[in-house]
């Protein structure tokens, strides 16, 4: 066991570990913080398996883009930050239905792999992986811009009051918001 597998399984439990925080807090932006730090040990396997620009990449992206996109949207439709009641309800469902995908996933493996040591493929550059995403990933990569727009967008018109609470209460006049009443004239004048 060499040292790069030592902190490949630190990682991995780090993963792992947030990975559970993430989706068993009630707190909605501490799940944002948690997945940042699932998304962070990921990069760092990725860094440790030699692929520095996925590395890169995803912490661009993910951390950086899409939970602050996370975190952004939760702020803009004024959802509860703290303990929400909606949240509190039996995890017997979700065990049941996460603890079945891992053992799926650990007999997919071991059938795949049965222990034998897998040799590292080899490393490819930058100019290979953009060319491949921008000639042959073009189409997907442009929808899922589109969908992180129209998410934004959505984001945006959800948060907005309905419009008979803007009829309640109405935009002021200029003058009033100058601080001048439009019924009486100002002090010296007629």
């Amino acid at each position: 066991m060499t040292t790069t597998d030592v902190f490949l399984l630190v990682l991995g439990a780090v993963a792992v570990g947030s990975g559970a925080r993430v989706v068993s807090t009630r707190h909605v932006v501490r799940a944002g913080l948690w997945l940042v730090v699932t998304l962070g040990a990921v990069a760092g396997a990725y860094l440790l398996l030699a692929a520095e620009l996925v590395a890169w990449v995803q912490v661009l992206l993910y951390v950086g883009a899409v939970v602050v996109l996370l975190l952004f949207a939760v702020m803009l439709t004024r959802a509860p930050i703290g303990a929400s009641a909606d949240l509190d309800r039996d995890g017997w469902a979700g065990a049941l239905v996460g603890t079945g995908a891992g053992l799926g996933l650990t007999a997919l493996f071991l059938d795949g792999y049965r222990w034998q040591l897998v040799d590292r493929p080899a490393v490819g550059s930058a100019q290979l992986l953009g060319t491949q995403v921008f000639r042959n990933w073009v189409l997907p990569f442009e929808v899922v811009s589109v969908l992180l727009l129209a998410a934004l967008i959505g984001a945006v018109v959800s948060s907005r009051p309905p419009q008979a609470a803007r009829a309640v209460n109405p935009v002021r006049p200029p003058q009033a918001a100058r601080g001048v009443n439009p019924v009486r004239p100002p002090a010296g004048g007629r």
